[in-house]
C-alpha cells in the first residue's frame, strides 16, 4: 500500500472539523496518472495530493474522478504539511505562508472550478437546504445544468464583520454530496464581495480570506494531521 498522509484543513477553532486531505508525500511512487486516479479514486477523499517535488512545493491535485489544476484546501494543508514559500500547480505558482495557527495560501480567482455562488437571506436558509440531486432541478430555484456542482450557498451571519455561513456541493458522481470546506470557492466569493471574509462551512469548519492587490486572494485555516 502507497504510504500517505491524512490532514483535515480548515479545522474549526478548537481543532474540530476540517476537510480531509490524503497527500502522498512520494509521488515518484505512482509516476501514472491512471495510476493516481484510480488511487484517489480509492481512498475516497475530496481531494488528493501528489508531490512531485517537496523542495520546490510541485504537486498534482485529483479527486476521485477527475485531477484539477487547481484546489483550495488541498493547497492549504500541502503547503502546511511540506512547510514551504510556494506551490506549483498545473494553474500557477501559488504563494504559500504561516501565520500562528492559520496555514495561508495567495491565488487567483480564475483558477478555481466555477461556481454558482447563490446568496441566501439567512443562514437559516442555508442550513435548511437538501443536498440537491444530481443534474436536476431542485428547490434552490437554478437551471438543472446548474444545480450540481455549481453552488455555492451562502448567507451573512454579520455583514459588517465579514461573517459568512456557507455549504458547498461539489457536484461529481463520486459519493461525496457535500464538501466540509471549500478554498477555491472561499476564494471566488471573496474576489465577486472585494472584501475579507470569515466562513463557517459544513458542520463547523472555518475558512478565512482577504483580497490582495493585482486579483489575489489569500485563503488561510487551521489544519491538523490526522494520521
Amino acid at each position: 500500500m502507497t504510504d500517505y498522509d491524512v490532514l483535515r484543513v480548515f479545522c474549526g477553532p478548537t481543532g474540530g472539523y476540517g476537510n480531509e486531505l490524503g497527500v502522498v508525500r512520494e509521488g515518484s511512487v505512482m509516476p501514472e496518472r491512471s495510476d493516481r486516479q484510480a488511487f484517489a479514486a480509492k481512498l475516497g477523499f475530496s481531494e488528493t495530493v501528489f508531490v512531485d517535488d517537496p523542495e520546490r512545493g510541485v504537486i498534482d491535485i485529483y479527486t476521485p474522478t477527475l485531477r484539477l489544476p487547481f484546489a483550495g484546501h488541498p493547497c492549504v494543508g500541502t503547503a502546511w504539511l511540506l512547510d514551504v514559500p510556494e506551490l506549483v500547480t498545473p494553474a500557477g505558482v501559488v504563494g504559500a505562508r504561516l501565520d500562528g495557527e492559520f496555514s495561508w495560501i495567495e491565488a487567483r480567482a480564475e483558477w478555481a472550478p466555477p461556481r454558482t455562488l447563490r446568496q441566501y437571506a439567512t443562514p437559516a436558509e442555508v442550513d435548511d437546504l437538501d443536498v440537491p440531486p444530481l443534474g436536476e432541478r431542485s428547490e434552490m430555484g437554478v437551471p438543472p445544468d446548474e444545480v450540481w456542482g455549481r453552488i455555492y450557498a451562502w448567507a451573512w451571519e454579520d455583514e459588517a464583520a465579514g461573517r459568512i455561513r456557507a455549504r458547498g456541493f461539489p457536484g461529481r458522481d463520486d459519493g461525496i454530496e457535500e464538501d466540509e470546506a471549500t478554498g477555491a470557492a472561499a476564494l471566488l466569493l471573496t474576489d465577486r464581495l472585494g472584501r475579507a471574509l470569515n466562513i463557517t462551512q459544513g458542520a463547523g469548519s472555518q475558512i478565512l480570506t482577504a483580497p490582495q492587490p493585482g486579483g489575489w486572494v489569500e485563503v488561510g485555516g487551521r489544519v491538523v494531521l490526522e494520521r
